[in-house]
């Protein structure tokens, strides 16, 4: 076990290049299950996630070619999945028990194979995230589901036949895991109310270069023509708009200046919008966004919804900023249940924060204050990390595997920007 030990109080300054989105490498890993030609993804991001899912990938049947430097270089690494001899077709629980991403397997499975069998997943402990949408979207397109022991057990023997898939709301993960099903369907589906997400958007872009015929992908409805075969390709990962707006949020907490270097404001607007009405200067480059201090931070309203709203994964860095704005600021989760869990952490460092059902009101205080503190969940534990970027003496994080789920080289980048920050065994 690990703890990150921050000293406060320094403002950062200087240019953090932002690594591929793990939110987008997931899926896009998935897709070497619908070829038996390699695909290659680069500016992968060193993270614990990915590795979970090349191992799970691995065990499928898959060859993971690394190439690319391993730890000090902070841009991404190029890997190439070969999925050309898959002899497996259960993921099993040991497995995917670590990360709910790992029912990305199933649509891609099934697809390919005619059947596939994967345990119920895990992941962060955020609220309920049931995979029901997921399983009657492969059923609209001719998949068999079956429940048992903890298991789903899809068949399509014959093959997935297209159809239409209606979600009652948005999800990002069945949007993403019928449209890769959907690839090689025999006929056409029709994705209504589907995620809007950039991630999305990249993923059709990875398919279609391997030969699917998807339209719509980043509107409310999408359309794939089901094809017989896929083929490999080379992609280029993009780059991750939660990790940018959690840069951002420090550049503005600590009154730094701060070139976020690869950053698509396109993908990252409704939390750029809000740091703004806080008090933050944006200025949008060729080749990525700076960020800025004016001197202060006012409060603000924000309620998180899909894409193109305010992402539910930043709404833990917002809360640290609010933390320390002029004046009161009210932050509802409309997402996840249960994603307040940063709160009492937060309180430990001074912070003045209430909660009633799905909204939280805080009122800004002067100070934080250091203080020794427990990550509930990846973009919690950031949350934290950016508090102690401002808390008054030297705060301490636990549980530094959630932050390693999501944040390629935290202390690393955050060091080069001027931050007093260190890793240390517990």
């Amino acid at each position: 076990m690990e703890k990150l030990v921050i000293q406060g109080g320094k403002a950062l300054s200087g240019t953090i290049p932002i690594s591929g989105a793990k939110n987008a490498a997931l899926p896009l890993m998935c897709t070497c299950l619908l070829t038996s030609e390699p695909v290659t993804l680069t500016n992968l991001p060193r993270l614990a996630d990915i590795t979970t899912l090349s191992d799970l990938l691995n065990h499928l049947g898959v060859t993971v070619t690394i190439a690319g430097g391993r730890r000090k270089n902070l841009q991404g690494r190029s890997l190439t999945f070969d999925g050309h001899d898959i002899h497996d077709t259960v993921a099993p629980y040991d497995m995917v028990r670590k990360m709910r991403a790992s029912i990305l397997v199933l649509g891609a499975l099934v697809a390919r194979m005619g059947e596939a069998t994967v345990s119920l997943p895990g992941g962060c402990a955020i609220g309920n995230r049931p995979i029901d949408l997921h399983l009657k979207a492969l059923e609209a397109i001719g998949a068999t589901i079956e429940l048992e022991h903890g298991y789903v057990r899809a068949s399509a023997p014959n093959g997935l036949s297209g159809g239409t898939v209606r979600f009652p709301f948005v999800s990002v993960g069945a949007t993403e895991n019928i449209l890769m099903a959907a690839a090689l369907a025999k006929g056409k589906t029709t994705i209504e109310n589907a995620a809007r997400e950039p991630e999305i958007a990249d993923l059709a872009k990875c398919l279609n270069a391997m030969g699917a015929k998807i339209s719509g992908a980043g509107s409310e409805t999408i359309t794939i023509e089901g094809v017989a075969n896929l083929k490999g390709t080379s992609h280029e990962v993009m780059p991750d708009r939660i990790e940018a707006g959690s840069y951002a949020v420090a550049a503005l907490m600590t009154g730094g200046d701060v070139f976020l270097k690869g950053a698509r404001a396109h993908d990252m607007q409704a939390a750029l919008d809000t740091l703004v009405e806080a008090g933050g200067i944006v200025e949008v480059e060729a080749t990525g966004v700076r960020v800025r201090s004016s001197g202060e931070i006012h409060g603000f309203n924000i309620v998180t919804h899909p894409f193109p709203g305010f992402p539910t994964d930043m709404q833990a860095q917002f809360m640290a900023l609010a933390a320390i704005a002029d004046g009161a600021s009210v932050i509802t989760e409309a997402i996840f249940e249960n994603r307040f869990m940063h709160v009492p952490e937060l309180s430990r460092m001074g912070a003045d924060i209430a909660i009633n059902g799905a909204s939280a009101t805080i009122r800004g205080v002067k100070d934080l204050v250091g203080a020794e503190v427990m990550a509930t969940d990846l973009r919690a534990s950031m949350g934290l990390a950016l508090a102690g970027l401002v808390a008054s003496g030297e705060t301490t994080i636990n549980r530094l595997y959630h932050l390693d789920r999501g944040y390629e080289h935290l202390e690393e980048k955050l060091r080069q920007v001027g931050a007093a920050v260190e890793r240390l065994p517990s």
